[in-house]
């Protein structure tokens, strides 16, 4: 049998504006992400990221990537445990943050997602299932500038 890989990437869209992609997975229902996948063998997290971005989306990440220098280890969700090696029961993750100039069409990858969002940021943040997930998004998107009116 193959098993996933135990490491990951979290990737988090973002436009210049502090919009944020927000993905539903299929399964589990209500599942709200951004761009995330396993490293396949004998691949980097770069590699990984600009894959997954392209998979998930049908965005090409070979400009604009940010590795955000964020590491996170924790513990496998249920359920998706049945994935990896009896013996896993951790997963590292690698962020990187992608900011476009402003929201794009997005085509998703219909086995995996079924409705996509383009959200502000804090709306994203809560939204979102995994608490890794919502802290990159709050640390890596910044809020959009408020003008006065002159």
């Amino acid at each position: 049998m193959f098993f996933k890989r135990p490491e990951s990437v979290l990737v988090v869209i973002h436009t210049a504006r502090g919009e944020v992609l927000q993905l539903r997975r299929r399964e589990p229902a209500d599942f709200w992400q951004s761009v995330t996948g396993s490293l396949h063998d004998g691949e980097t997290p770069l590699q990984a990221a600009v894959r997954e971005v392209r998979e998930e989306t049908g965005l090409a990440a070979d400009a604009g990537l940010t590795d955000c220098g964020i590491i996170n280890r924790f513990p496998i969700h249920a359920a998706w445990r049945t994935k990896f090696a009896p013996d896993v029961v951790e997963n590292t993750e690698y962020v990187y943050s992608l900011r476009l100039g402003g929201i794009e069409n997005i085509t998703l990858d219909p086995h995996e997602h079924v409705e996509y969002c383009w959200l502000p940021r804090d709306t994203a943040a809560r939204l979102a299932s995994s608490h890794t997930d919502r802290a990159a998004i709050l640390a890596r998107v910044p809020l959009p500038e408020v003008r006065g009116e002159v």
